[in-house]
């Protein structure tokens, strides 16, 4: 009895460490789209900067180009010349997270209430380094 009782506790043990060490990585993929999303709402281009790798591509697109790929550098900068720290009428939630060991997708809602836009952005993250950064980002226009 005291062998079942021991395994037991051994197996909750690990179970709990389990589970922690996902909600840990889920709590630091939300920090991290969250920064984006703060990011992209008050114009601050650093805090876009610190939610991807480095050498991160946006896959985005514009009224005559269906495939618009924009390094993050260039990204973050179209946010330079705004008011910094200024809410700007963008608002963002997350909607999902799917985890794999060391890569993780991500889904938010973007609104831009003020001219009716609506967004869905999917991102690819990558846990480097013990970070969760964002590797690639895709977004379509929701009508």
């Amino acid at each position: 009895m005291r062998k079942i009782n021991t395994y037991f506790w051994i197996s909750a043990l690990v179970l709990n460490s389990s589970f922690l060490i996902a909600q840990s990585d889920k709590d630091q993929i939300n920090t991290t789209i969250n920064k984006y999303i703060e990011g992209t709402s008050y114009n601050k281009p650093e805090t876009i900067k610190e939610a991807f790798y480095e050498e991160a591509n946006l896959f985005l697109s514009r009224k005559d180009n269906s495939l618009w790929i924009v390094p993050v550098k260039d990204y973050a900068a179209g946010y330079e010349k705004k008011e910094k720290g200024k809410f700007n009428g963008r608002t963002g939630k997350i909607i999902a997270v799917d985890i794999e060991n060391d890569i993780a997708t991500a889904k938010a809602e973007i609104l831009i209430s003020k001219l009716d836009l609506r967004f869905m952005d999917i991102f690819l993250l990558k846990k480097i380094e013990g970070n969760w950064k964002i590797i690639s980002k895709a977004a379509t226009r929701k009508k």
